[in-house]
């Protein structure tokens, strides 16, 4: 007997703010789940914006990190959340597939971004190992890193890849492109808007057993973003 699918879309894409004039964007994306960074708390303004349920955590209203469910999920903020890694967010997510989720911003700039020279995804990582391995886990967002920087570094991407791998999470995008880190032949980042300097730094890890059934990067539009979609589309048992 065959076993039946349903399919789940997550979307990660960094809006560089103003959703609210965004929304039909993201909506016609048909997300079931949407990790967005750069994104006012909703509770301030994402006007004709509906969602099932909403996470944000920033230190600035009008920019944060948002995770937005459509349909039959429905997102919480995990309670082990904790501020010291900016800005990263532990999700509980329910609905026909049932799993965590790490919210991903990774913020460089901040005054407790590095610590021992760790970034804030590496030091996440670590604080919520358990988090990680209670429940099948995504972690998605903008990274804001890539292979080719910081090379030899503690803070190097690699180190992440690795210790994500070690958890049993690979990268969808390079799975399905067959790409390795810092080869990528599609940006998710025009630096400045500028089509020249392009950069893969958004991500979407999903366990090593489920199914990638879609990986789709977005087309460039600087009146909408520095950042382009990345749409990975799973395709799970029940």
């Amino acid at each position: 007997m065959r076993a039946a699918f349903n399919a789940m879309r997550i979307v990660a894409w960094n809006c560089n703010m103003a959703l609210h004039k965004k929304c039909d964007h993201l909506l016609a994306l048909r997300p079931d789940i949407a990790v967005i960074p750069e994104c006012a708390n909703p509770e301030v303004k994402v006007a004709g914006f509906v969602s099932t349920s909403s996470v944000w955590i920033g230190d600035n209203p009008h920019k944060g990190l948002g995770v937005f469910t459509f349909g039959d999920y429905r997102a919480e903020r995990s309670p082990i959340y904790r501020k010291d890694f900016p800005i990263i967010a532990p999700v509980h997510v329910d609905g026909p597939t049932r799993f965590n989720l790490l919210a991903v911003w990774a913020c460089h700039h901040k005054p407790n971004s590095f610590d021992a020279r760790l970034g804030p995804l590496r030091r996440a990582i670590g604080a919520y190992r358990g988090f990680i391995e209670e429940l099948p886990t995504i972690v998605a967002g903008d990274f804001n890193d890539n292979a080719k920087w910081r090379a030899g570094k503690p803070d190097n991407h690699l180190l992440n890849v690795s210790e994500l791998a070690a958890l049993g999470l690979r990268s969808a995008y390079h799975h399905d492109r067959a790409d390795k880190q810092g080869t990528e032949q599609e940006s998710t980042l025009y630096w400045r808007r500028n089509a020249n300097r392009c950069y893969h730094v958004d991500h979407c890890f999903v366990p090593e057993s489920w199914t990638i059934a879609a990986v789709t990067i977005g087309r460039f539009d600087a009146r909408l973003s520095d950042h382009v979609p990345l749409i990975v589309d799973l395709a799970m048992a029940h």
